[in-house]
């Protein structure tokens, strides 16, 4: 079906190109689907009559063969309408509409037409991001720090800054920065990514929010119970191994985990690993017959 895109912009057919241009402005404003009351289906209307009837080639076409015409005469295919080839509003991709007349997509100034609209005119230059890695110890990506860094890169002139990794933060985890990356004249810099690496522990591990470790326990202790010095990343503790302990038994201490969003820790869990002597005096192996035959 043929289009009246004239009546859809509220123009004469004679119109000038500033009147076509002025009421498709007016328009765009008010249906632009990113504005409140705004219509998506209202602005695809407009937009695409605003495709045809703004340049001065498709529209002499369109006043001689209509919206469904699908030849390539004058070097446009594709249709202005209906099962033609109007698609650039899928999405709401921007970049497919062009600046200049090249006979290809929608040959209007977007910035311009809905410069105001959007705060500013043309399309902003802005730099490209920029990454940096660094490595912290396990302890620090527990408890969070606040490190110096100098970034000199051949996209991003020298800067000093001081960057803030927080508490609880994991291996593989990024830090972004607000234009803190490459700076373009005339136009906004881009973001600075810092990619956190953090370095294994020998004693610690991570479980969520629960820190574990292992802790080696002689037989006796475990069978008649003992007090254990440990060392946790807040400090040393002592620690209470109950009576009868088994072994991959797990203790809890409470609180002395990986720091929540809301203020709180998770735990440590303490897991128990009973160490067998692998060489017995004459003494002790009559003991532990002696424990053997009572069935213990």
């Amino acid at each position: 079906m043929n289009k009246d895109y004239y009546k859809t912009l509220g123009v004469d057919k004679g119109a000038s190109a500033d009147e076509i241009k002025s009421a498709f402005r007016k328009l765009a404003h008010q249906y632009h689907p990113d504005k409140g009351g705004g219509n998506e289906q209202k602005f695809k209307e407009v937009s695409e009559a605003y495709s045809v009837l703004g340049d001065a080639n498709k529209r002499k076409q369109y006043d001689n063969f209509g919206s469904s015409f699908g030849g390539n005469q004058g070097g446009y295919s594709g249709g202005f309408g209906g099962q033609g080839g109007f698609s650039g509003f899928e999405g709401f991709d921007f970049s497919q509409f062009t600046q200049g007349g090249n006979g290809q997509g929608f040959e209007f100034d977007l910035g311009d037409i809905l410069g105001d609209f959007f705060g500013g005119g043309r399309r902003v230059r802005r730099g490209r991001d920029v990454s940096l890695d660094i490595e912290i110890t396990f302890k620090e990506s527990i408890f969070g720090l606040n490190r110096k860094i100098s970034l000199n890169t051949n996209r991003v002139k020298q800067k000093d800054l001081e960057i803030h990794i927080p508490a609880g933060i994991e291996n593989g985890q990024r830090i972004r920065m607000t234009e803190m990356g490459e700076t373009v004249e005339g136009g906004v810099p881009g973001d600075l990514y810092i990619n956190i690496h953090v370095r294994p522990d020998p004693v610690f591990q991570r479980a969520g929010r629960d820190l574990v470790m292992t802790l080696n326990v002689k037989l006796t202790d475990a069978i008649l119970g003992a007090k254990y010095p440990v060392k946790t990343l807040d400090g040393d503790i002592d620690l209470k191994i109950p009576e009868g302990v088994t072994y991959g038994e797990i203790l809890r201490v409470r609180g002395k985990g990986v720091p929540k969003t809301n203020g709180s820790r998770g735990d440590l869990l303490i897991k128990i690993n009973i160490v067998t002597p692998a060489h017995l005096s004459k003494q002790s192996r009559k003991l532990i017959e002696e424990l053997k035959k009572e069935g213990i």
